[in-house]
């Protein structure tokens, strides 16, 4: 089984911890449909980052009230790049699959889906 890397972001339009959770939660949500992962037991980890704009909740406890109580996540900032898109939510999750990378669905929503024109999910 190899260890792959699916990629994801969104926007909020505020600073607000229930917006940044809900937007987190909606992103993992179709992460998880997109991929069919039925069990957070194949994720090997999460890595969460925010603009630093963002401030008033970790994304991260999206994924802890999604079920993913034993997945090692981590939050941290993007680093601050002049002109980059702001109040921005990342993640990379790390999935133990037979799936090959080409088979790998990578979603971007809202705002964020200019940071990603060539994926289909930013359509």
């Amino acid at each position: 089984m190899k260890v792959r890397g699916i990629r994801g972001a969104t926007s909020v339009e505020t600073d607000c911890s229930e917006e940044i959770l809900a937007a987190t939660r909606e992103l993992l949500e179709a992460i998880l449909r997109a991929n069919d992962i039925q069990e957070f037991d194949d994720i090997a980890s999460a890595i969460f980052t925010t603009t630093s704009d963002l401030t008033s909740t970790f994304p991260a406890e999206a994924a802890r009230g999604l079920g993913m109580s034993t997945v090692p996540l981590l939050c941290t900032n993007e680093i601050p790049v002049e002109g980059s898109l702001p109040r921005c939510i990342r993640v990379l999750l790390h999935l133990n699959t037979e799936k090959s990378q080409s088979e790998i669905v990578h979603v971007y929503f809202r705002e964020a889906r200019k940071l990603r024109p060539d994926v289909s999910s930013a359509q």
